[in-house]
């Protein structure tokens, strides 16, 4: 089972793209339009985003940029009116996968949308292991010694980079950049907010110790 976000500004056909993914077996999260999308990402994990262009606020185009700066990897599938070259073009160099132009077949949607998903590799072990801590990407789970810490999907995602590139330096400004895209004026101080946050919480943590680059940012260096 995936979790699939569809992002779409039309009442009915967001309705009927939820039950049929669900048909499938696919756990769905809907939003009108990006703004409101922003806020279910940051809550949880998607395996896959389905997206209409045209939509109130912000674009689809500038929605699929906003994903690819902060989830290279996560598959985007436009599913809209537009049926032009140019469109189409712009989707693509926007960082989408795949582009349906409406009205779709929805036996070919199941297929693209399975297509995306293997190649997105879902079902790859996504477990981080460092001494009593274990971090599960796909459950956005972290684990201390068997007992669950409550993490937010930003705590959680800052954390496994880190811990992705031990001994590696990453500045204030890479992990704004990468984690903090859809906040747009974020203070780089609020870096500092959540690694307190995150030495607070995996305190008991054996493995590995979070620590200050000063004049830079944040490493992670293994025990």
């Amino acid at each position: 089972m995936a979790k699939i976000l569809v992002v779409e500004d039309d009442v009915q056909f967001n309705q009927i793209l939820q039950v049929i993914l669900k048909q499938h077996g696919h756990e769905v999260t809907t939003a009108m339009e990006p703004n409101e999308a922003y806020d279910q990402m940051y809550d949880h994990r998607f395996d896959l985003v389905l997206s209409d262009i045209m939509m109130p606020n912000v674009d689809g185009y500038e929605f699929a940029q906003t994903i690819r700066h902060t989830d290279p990897a996560l598959p985007i599938l436009f599913i809209t009116a537009r049926d032009d070259i140019a469109s189409k073009e712009k989707g693509f160099n926007s960082g989408i996968d795949d582009y349906m132009v409406k009205p779709i077949n929805f036996e070919g949607l199941i297929l693209r949308v399975n297509a995306l998903l293997r190649r997105s590799q879902i079902n790859q072990d996504n477990v981080l292991t460092i001494g009593n801590l274990t971090l599960d990407a796909e459950a956005v789970s972290a684990m201390i010694a068997g007992s669950e810490v409550n993490v937010t999907v930003r705590e959680f995602n800052i954390l496994y980079k880190l811990l992705s590139y031990p001994n590696h330096a990453f500045s204030r400004a890479e992990l704004i950049n990468e984690f903090w895209d859809l906040d747009g004026d974020t203070n780089l101080r609020a870096v500092d907010v959540y690694l307190s946050k995150l030495r607070d919480k995996f305190a008991a943590a054996n493995g590995f110790e979070l620590k200050t680059v000063h004049g830079l940012g944040y490493k992670a260096v293994l025990k």
